[in-house]
C-alpha cells in the first residue's frame, strides 16, 4: 500500500509540474481537478448505461400499473411478475449505483494521500501545496482557526460551498421534477424493497456534499466538488429527454 501511495503521489506531482506554467501555486489543485475529470471520463460509459436503465424503467411504469391491477390481491405473484418484466426488458434498478461505487476508490485514494503526514517513509510535501491560500491537506476547521469564515483560507471554502449549494439546488429541482413526472408506483418498487423510502430522501442527497466538503481534506473536497458538478452537467445532458427535465433546464438557462 505504501509503494502504491508513493506512485500515486508521484503521478499527482508530475501532473502538477505540467500544469505549473498555467496555474503556478495552485497547480496541484488543478492536477486534482484534472485527475477527477479523467476518473469521470472512465466512468462515463456506466453513467450512460445507468441513464438508459432509468429511461427504460420509466417506460415500464404503465405495464407495472397493469400488473398491479391484475395481481392486486396477490403480492407474491405481483413481485414475480415485476421481476420477470424487468428480466425480459433487461432492466436493473441498481444500475444507477454503479457510477458512484466505481468512484469511491479514487476518492479514498485522495483522502488517504492528503491525510498522511508521510508517504513511503518520506514527508508528504503535497500537504503544503495550496488552492490559493488554503493548504490542500487542511480542513475547514483549520481555515476557521486561521482568519475565520472570511479570512484568506475561509474564502476558498466559501467559494466551494456556494458552488456546491448551486449544484445541489439544481439537482434537487431536477430530481423532484423527474419524480413528479415519473412517480414510483403505489406500494414501492417490487424488485427493491425499501426503494420507496430511498426515493423520498433522494432529492436531498446532493446537499450532503456540503457536509463532506466541510470535514474532509481540501484535496478530497476538490474531488467531491468537481465530481458533483460533472454529475450535474452529465445528467442534464443524458436525461434531457426524460419527462419533467425540460422545465428545469429551461429555467436554469
Amino acid at each position: 500500500m505504501s509503494a502504491f501511495m508513493s506512485l500515486f503521489a508521484e503521478l499527482v506531482g508530475h501532473i502538477a509540474d505540467l500544469l505549473d506554467p498555467l496555474f503556478h501555486g495552485s497547480a496541484t489543485a488543478a492536477a486534482i481537478v484534472l485527475f477527477t475529470a479523467c476518473v469521470r471520463l472512465l466512468v462515463h460509459p456506466l453513467s450512460r448505461a445507468s441513464a438508459r436503465g432509468q429511461k427504460a424503467r420509466a417506460r415500464l411504469n404503465p405495464q407495472i400499473a397493469e400488473l398491479r391491477k391484475k395481481h392486486s390481491k396477490n403480492p407474491e405473484k405481483l413481485q414475480k411478475a415485476v421481476l420477470e418484466l424487468h428480466r425480459k426488458e433487461q432492466v436493473s434498478p441498481l444500475s444507477g449505483c454503479l457510477p458512484s461505487l466505481f468512484q469511491l476508490p479514487a476518492f479514498f485514494l485522495l483522502y488517504h494521500l492528503f491525510s498522511s503526514s508521510s508517504i513511503g517513509g518520506d514527508a508528504n510535501t503535497l500537504l503544503d501545496h495550496t488552492l490559493f491560500a488554503a493548504p490542500l491537506g487542511g480542513r475547514w476547521t483549520d481555515a476557521l482557526a486561521d482568519g475565520g469564515v472570511f479570512g484568506a483560507q475561509g474564502l476558498v471554502y466559501v467559494g466551494l460551498f456556494l458552488l456546491v449549494a448551486a449544484v445541489a439546488t439544481f439537482n434537487y429541482r431536477r430530481t423532484t421534477s423527474q419524480m413528479a413526472a415519473n412517480p414510483l408506483p403505489q406500494g414501492g418498487d417490487q424488485q427493491v424493497p425499501g426503494m420507496g423510502a430511498i426515493t423520498k430522501v433522494m432529492p436531498l442527497m446532493s446537499f450532503m456534499t456540503l457536509f463532506t466538503v466541510a470535514v474532509v481534506p481540501l484535496a478530497a473536497a476538490l474531488y467531491v466538488v468537481t465530481s458533483t458538478t460533472w454529475s450535474a452537467v452529465e445528467r442534464a445532458v443524458l436525461y434531457r429527454d426524460m419527462p419533467g427535465t425540460a422545465g428545469v433546464l429551461a429555467t436554469a438557462g
